[in-house]
């Protein structure tokens, strides 16, 4: 039985409890860049204009570094808007951690610190402009997601590629048995015939399962030389099983007819 520790007590920095921070949503395409992107470099320029009247409009600009296109990446827009709107009904907030340098005279060193950053106040949403350099951008997305994940592909030489396959048990067993009992060869009509006629000393009828187990013969074979001597019952009570034909009958009319019970 496991024991949960308890929780580790930390200071939280509150510093900057009072200061308002926005809360930017940017495209997948400027998120991977940035993310390539060295830190302490330049990403962009972010440009606010109150014009008299209006609300602020509010405008990024990313940096040249940012715009290099790598191989096999695509070109992007350089320049973008914000949709600027204001957080009242939530109550967000920023916070960081990291690792302080060590300080050899602290008696307990500190191994993480956590700090409150700010309240988001605002939310904006960063949108390219509808020019040309986007909608390529977009046309290219699109082909992108519509190409199946699987292609048909002409070969121009054969591949030999050998997997092993599992077999399932009853068809090992069944080789196995199949094997110990050796392949059933047809024996001469005459033979089998002396073979039919003993197993009908013993009893009065029998199905067609327990004559191959006596005689070891294959079915068919032995269906043709049964059809010769033995009638094939449809009826109740003894149904699909054979009887020998009154001709080939050694018993006593009278006698009380016996059933194979055999499986």
């Amino acid at each position: 039985m496991s024991v949960n520790s308890a929780p580790i007590d930390r200071d939280l920095e509150v510093s900057n409890a009072n200061r308002g921070v926005w809360l930017v949503k940017v495209p997948k395409y400027i998120a991977k860049r940035w993310e390539k992107a060295p830190g302490c470099n330049e990403v962009g320029k972010l440009k606010i204009t109150k014009p008299a009247g209006q609300k602020a409009q509010v405008s990024l600009t990313l940096a040249e570094s940012i715009l290099l296109e790598e191989p096999g990446s695509e070109h992007i827009p350089k320049e973008h808007r914000l949709d600027v709107s204001v957080v009242s009904r939530q109550t967000l907030g920023v916070f960081s951690h990291y690792t302080p340098p060590t300080d050899p005279e602290a008696i307990v060193p500190e191994t993480e610190k956590l700090c409150f950053e700010g309240k988001i106040v605002q939310k904006l949403e960063c949108r390219p402009y509808a020019d040309n350099c986007y909608m390529k951008l977009k046309l290219e997305s699109i082909r992108k997601a519509s190409q199946p994940m699987r292609q048909i592909k002409q070969l121009d030489r054969i591949v030999h590629n050998f997997k092993p396959v599992s077999d399932h048990k009853h068809n090992i067993e069944y080789e196995e048995r199949k094997k110990a009992e050796g392949k059933k060869a047809r024996d001469d009509k005459e033979v089998v015939l002396e073979m039919i006629f003993a197993a009908f000393e013993k009893h009065q009828y029998y199905n067609i399962k327990d004559l191959v187990t006596k005689t070891r013969q294959p079915v068919v074979y032995l269906k043709e030389i049964l059809k010769e001597v033995c009638n094939y019952n449809l009826k109740n009570p003894h149904k699909n099983m054979w009887e020998l034909k009154p001709e080939y009958r050694h018993y006593k009319e009278q006698d009380e007819p016996s059933t194979s019970q055999e499986t």
